[in-house]
């Protein structure tokens, strides 16, 4: 399941900058090379290897294009996370959600990051704003508490 939220979060390497006002819009398949988007595509890709350092380091060069990008922030949450950087990838996930209030994976990684902290009242109450936005991310972290939290 891991794999296929993943694969997901690749999907983003689509979204146009001018799609903000609309989430489901999406535009040709190549981003330019060197826009924010290309770097979070190649953040994805780094992802998919378990490269978590250079998924980090292009998650940091998509935001340093474009600050404002919930996706490359979010990236970098969970490469930080897949690090055991767990202060900073609560950031990341802030921030996410600061920029997109509503992101459901921010909200799951989020609490997860906080399951693995041991904070499992934080990642409950997380997972209590996930159920009314998405049932299935709301699973993944339920899942991750049941295991985390006992």
């Amino acid at each position: 399941m891991r794999l296929a939220v993943i694969l997901i979060l690749a999907g983003v390497v689509l979204w146009c900058s001018t799609a903000r006002a609309d989430p489901d819009a999406w535009m040709a398949p190549a981003a330019p090379a060197g826009t924010a988007e290309s770097k979070l595509g190649e953040g994805f890709a780094l992802v998919e290897k378990q490269d978590w350092s250079g998924a980090e380091a292009a998650f940091r060069e998509a935001i340093r294009l474009r600050a404002e990008f919930p996706e490359a922030w979010n990236g970098l949450g969970h490469a930080l996370r897949q690090q055991k950087k767990y202060e900073e990838s609560v950031k990341s996930y802030e921030e996410a959600l600061r920029l997109r209030p509503d992101y459901p994976q921010a909200l799951e990684y989020l609490g997860e990051a906080y399951v693995e902290m041991g904070k499992v009242d934080a990642a409950r109450e997380i997972l209590g704003r996930l159920r009314a936005l998405d049932p299935g991310e709301a699973g993944e972290l339920a899942k991750a508490i049941d295991h985390g939290g006992k």
